[in-house]
């Protein structure tokens, strides 16, 4: 049996901020788990839900070296759903009201979660064949594995693998400081290994050590090799490219299920998803005091609020959209000041066109999901994206922006050959963005055959944690035998 240890800032359901948090919680329940021991480590932090404290059993503690510091470790364990999680435990590093804060801050808390993390693993008595590694926060893993603990027999022949969810966040901070921090030989820091633009790079170094490297989809895993994509990056990802692997995320259909979701307000299965959907229109227009009409065409958004996501893009055009058309605007999440005010604006001025609500809660994305027409996701880039699957799942068609896992899950609708689950545009610009919204009204108002026959070709498509599962069996496999 081959034993995987996925290393990870967060995970759901114990703590989450982002997608990174919904792929290493559920992905790992879906290995075969007779050929596969999957464990899970992540901090325990403080503001993580603390309704599931009373199951964390303490494991041990011990002390690591973190250059002169000498810190505290302490190991705690729980299950969830079949998989066994473990959580690093040190007050002073995971307190606060966030797993993030500052990048200085930030830079000593995960290097000590890495080296703990090693530390940890002959008092855990788990030896893993594969240590996989998710975004900057565990890119030291790599590093101290060939370095400081190159020496050791316990860790001979482990393995690692990198996953990059998102490469435009790669944990860069001053050099001298990180050496100090972590106690890294100084003769690593070069062009070639942890410096990048005259700074250290914890991203840079999971790369450079890491066996394989992989992304979250396969179009991802091209235009970070572009200097348009790479981030500063792209000679590295290309010299790399032989270990580059996309793989694209999926979606836990347990959770995102219209037949079953307890967060709707009707459930429904493909066969009657037309009326279902309807009628979880009309409940979120009541919900949110929107007028009530069945034939608006509502529009979805469920994002973090940055400038990566497209927002200025609906700036632009978002008050031709709703003078020209019968639309409704319908917006869920959180970020930048200046994008939450700018949708504060428009629900101010539009007030029976547009509802928003900052922050996030499951039973509100849910609703939205389940009661929209099209889901908007019109990204300057998107490593993969997991809201236009979870639309899909529930009949709601994506119009994205032909970039990154957008790319790679959403097929256009072509009318002529009558083919396609959703809609997109090629160019990040307002216009072609807002001329694609039109075309989706226009099918919606004026071909209903052709919509009804998009919805059950989106919840035809398979974006289901199995298929991903399948592929990193085959990397794992593959990268064991080596």
């Amino acid at each position: 049996m081959k034993k995987i240890l996925f290393v990870s800032s967060e995970a759901v359901p114990y703590v989450k901020t982002g997608g990174l948090a919904d792929v290493v919680g559920s992905l790992p329940k879906y290995f075969d788990k007779k050929e596969y021991d999957v464990r899970v480590v992540i901090p325990k932090y403080a503001c993580m839900d603390r309704s599931f404290l009373p199951n964390l059993k303490f494991l041990c503690h011990f002390y690591v070296n973190l250059n002169w510091r000498r810190q505290y470790v302490g190991i705690f364990e729980s299950e969830y759903h079949g998989v066994h999680f473990y959580f690093v435990d040190n007050e002073f590093y995971f307190a606060g009201e966030s797993p993030y804060n500052n990048i200085y801050e930030d830079v000593e808390k995960f290097a000590y979660f890495s080296k703990a993390v090693l530390a940890s693993l002959p008092y855990i008595d788990f030896a893993p064949d594969i240590i996989h590694c998710n975004d900057w926060q565990t890119g030291l893993i790599p590093v101290f594995l060939h370095t400081v603990f190159g020496d050791d027999n316990f860790y001979a022949g482990i393995k690692t693998v990198f996953t990059i969810h998102n490469l435009q966040f790669q944990g860069r901070w001053r050099i001298q400081e990180i050496m100090d921090i972590t106690g890294l030989p100084a003769h690593i820091f070069n062009a070639y290994e942890l410096e990048s633009y005259g700074e250290a790079n914890y991203l840079k170094g999971g790369v450079v050590y890491a066996d394989y490297i992989t992304t979250v989809s396969p179009t991802y895993a091209n235009e970070i090799t572009t200097v348009e994509g790479g981030e500063g990056l792209s000679g590295l990802m290309t010299a790399r490219k032989d270990r580059l692997y996309g793989i694209l995320n999926g979606i836990d259909y347990e959770e995102y299920n219209p037949q079953t979701d307890p967060y709707i307000s009707v459930n429904y299965s493909k066969k009657d998803a037309v009326s279902g959907k309807k009628e979880n229109k009309v409940a979120l227009q009541k919900e949110l005091g929107l007028p009530v009409r069945e034939d608006a065409f509502l529009i979805g958004i469920v994002s973090r609020m940055t400038s990566q996501k497209g927002f200025d893009l609906i700036g632009c055009v978002l008050d031709e959209l709703l003078t020209e058309m019968d639309i409704q605007l319908v917006v869920l999440g959180s970020g930048e000041s200046q994008y939450e005010n700018m949708f504060h604006h428009y629900q101010s001025k539009y007030p029976d066109k547009v509802s928003v609500h900052i922050g996030f809660t499951e039973e509100r994305s849910h609703h939205i999901y389940a009661a929209s027409d099209v889901l908007l996701m019109p990204s300057m880039f998107e490593p993969c994206g997991l809201a236009q699957m979870i639309a899909m799942r529930y009949g709601t068609l994506p119009i994205v922006r032909e970039t990154g896992g957008l790319r790679d899950t959403v097929e256009p609708y072509n009318e002529y050959e009558n083919t396609g689950c959703g809609f997109s545009f090629a160019n990040f610009n307002a216009q072609e963005m807002a001329d694609i919204v039109r075309y989706a009204y226009r099918v919606e108002h004026e071909q209903k055959a052709a919509w009804k026959e998009l919805i059950y070709r989106a919840m035809d498509r398979n974006f289901s944690w199995n298929v991903s599962a399948h592929a990193y069996e085959k990397l794992y496999d593959k990268l064991v035998e080596m």
